[in-house]
Formats: structure tokens, C-alpha cells, sequence
């Protein structure tokens, strides 16, 4: 489809990050926005960074979790705009608690914000789409290939799965809704610091699991030297525009999902890739978190 000054496009997760990001590209592009996150401060302030583009911006507290917060986001987009041709569920989180050991109140949280808050959005939204729209599902590279968290994997394997579905169904009926699924790699966003919004109502923070902080050290260097959000969502914008489904902006992870798709198909046991891009080699990182363990480090593997 496409984007015209006056149209309106609602985007979750749009106080910091890749929500950010795609709410000031749709900005540049003449749309009035529709800015949800439950992180107030940050909305408020992204707000006025997107108003500052010229266009009408509407902030919405939402805790995309809650089918009833996201109603009132429709509603209250409706009543302002009166129509909406462009929504990005994009909200997500990560946990760092154990997921075999700790509570499940951290499953419960990652799959409320990154499952069911695609789900509410995609069911709220679409029946004010049918005249002609576009749907955007932030999934992750995690949604292709597991490695980066039990909870987290799960949630955004789910969410491509949705989308796909979703997409097939639309375009089997001939219903003139675009849908795309964004599956990124490495990107600055504030992914790793997300329990700062742990909700109160699922009682205390979990601590962290007892490998994490080793692990971590490097995920956050990978984040910082990985693409700008804004990267990211020209990529959004430009399949929005092509009704392309994939947005897959990091070639050299959409590699590692294909070679994975290549032992599936051979049958073979998983295997951990030996190096993922921005990280260590395999083999150090698990001699790192061995010592951090104050176990022995494994023996190396014969040719």
C-alpha cells in the first residue's frame, strides 16, 4: 500500500526502540500516529519527538497483555482519527530469570506481552482494516531460529506462526489487508533492560539466571554495535509499501536459519551454531559460563 500524508498508523511499543523508530518513519511519511507503551515517561517523551515531524500524534498507556487495554486503544484511536490504515504490534519483552528453575510468572509475562499482544492487536485491529491496510507482527530472528532464551524463542516462534497464518487466510479469502512479520537480528534497542516494566501484579522480580550476567556482557555488546532501529524500520516501511510479508533485515542470520533448515531436512540432531553473528565462538562462551559455574572447562572435541 501506499503511505499517504493524513492516514494513520498505530504503533505499540513506541516509547524507545524499534516502535520509536517506526513511529517517526511513519511521521516522515505524513501519517498521524497512534503511539501505545506502558513505559509512561517514555511515551510522553516519544510523543513529542514524533510531533515535532508535523503530524497529529495520539499517546495511549496500553499493557498490550490485557484484551481490554487493547479494545481501548481501537477506541480511542477511532475516536480521534476515526479510521487506521497502518498497525505495528511491536511490544515485547525478555526475561532473565531461570526458565526451567525460576517462577513461571517470567513465561507468563514474555508470552503475555510478545504472544497475546500480537494476538489482541491483529483481533482488535483487523475489522477496522477491511477497507484496505497493513498489519506489521514484530517477531525476531528468534522466531526462526531457537538460541536466545526458552520463553523468548517460544513467543516469537508463535508470533510468525500467527502471522503466517493470518497472512494465508487473508489472501485466501481476498480481503485487501497487507501483513508482515519482522524477524531482525541485532538491534540497539533496550530489549535486555525490559523487566524495568515487570508488572506488579505478578509479584516480585524473578532473579536472574545464575549464568546470565556472563552471557549478557555479550548480548549487550552485541546489541550496541547491531543495526539503528531506524535501519529497521525503513525496512518496515518498505515492505509495507511492496505487500511484502518478510522483513528480514540481517542476511547474515536469515544464513544460520537456512542452515538450520538444512539439518531438519537431513534429519539431523540440533546444533548450536558454533559462532552467531555479534557473539563469541560456542566454545568460549560455554568455557565462560563453566567457570562462572566453578566447574572444569569441557574437555575440547577430537576432529
Amino acid at each position: 500500500m501506499e503511505l499517504t500524508k493524513g492516514q494513520v498508523a498505530v504503533v505499540t511499543g513506541a516509547g524507545s526502540g524499534i516502535g520509536l523508530a517506526l513511529a517517526e518513519r511513519f511521521a516522515r511519511a505524513g501519517l498521524n500516529m497512534v503511539l501505545a507503551d506502558v513505559e509512561e515517561d517514555a511515551l510522553a517523551d516519544a510523543a513529542r519527538h514524533v510531533s515535532g515531524h508535523g503530524v497529529d500524534v495520539l499517546e495511549v498507556i496500553t499493557d498490550v497483555s490485557k484484551e481490554r487495554d487493547v479494545q481501548e486503544l481501537v477506541a480511542a484511536t477511532l475516536d480521534r482519527f476515526g479510521a487506521v490504515h497502518v498497525v505495528c504490534n511491536n511490544a515485547g519483552v525478555a526475561a532473565r530469570s531461570d526458565p526451567w528453575f525460576g517462577p513461571l510468572a517470567s513465561w507468563e509475562w514474555v508470552m503475555g506481552v510478545n504472544f497475546w499482544g500480537v494476538v489482541h492487536g491483529c483481533r482488535a485491529f483487523l475489522p477496522h482494516l477491511v477497507g484496505g491496510g497493513h498489519l506489521v507482527n514484530t517477531a525476531s530472528i528468534a522466531g526462526l531460529m531457537p538460541g536466545f532464551g526458552p520463553s523468548y524463542d517460544a513467543s516469537k516462534h508463535a508470533v510468525v506462526a500467527v502471522t503466517e497464518s493470518l497472512y494465508s487466510t487473508l489472501q485466501l479469502a481476498g480481503v485487501p489487508i497487507g501483513v508482515s512479520v519482522l524477524c531482525p537480528g541485532w538491534v540497539r534497542t533496550r530489549i535486555v533492560d525490559s523487566d524495568r516494566n515487570w508488572p506488579d501484579e505478578l509479584g516480585e522480580l524473578p532473579p536472574g539466571d545464575p549464568t546470565r550476567d556472563v552471557v549478557e556482557r555479550h548480548i549487550r555488546r552485541a546489541i550496541d554495535e547491531g543495526s539503528t532501529p531506524a535501519y529497521v524500520a525503513d525496512a518496515v516501511a518498505d515492505a509495507v509499501t511492496a505487500g511484502r510479508f518478510w522483513v528480514l533485515p540481517h542476511q547474515e542470520f536469515l544464513d544460520l536459519v537456512v542452515e538450520r533448515w538444512h539439518s531438519i531436512a537431513a534429519r539431523e540432531d540440533p546444533v548450536p551454531p558454533e559462532h552467531v553473528p555479534g557473539m563469541p565462538p560456542r566454545e568460549q562462551l560455554m568455557a565462560e559460563v563453566l567457570a562462572s559455574l566453578g566447574l572444569p572447562a569441557a574437555p575440547p572435541q577430537g576432529p
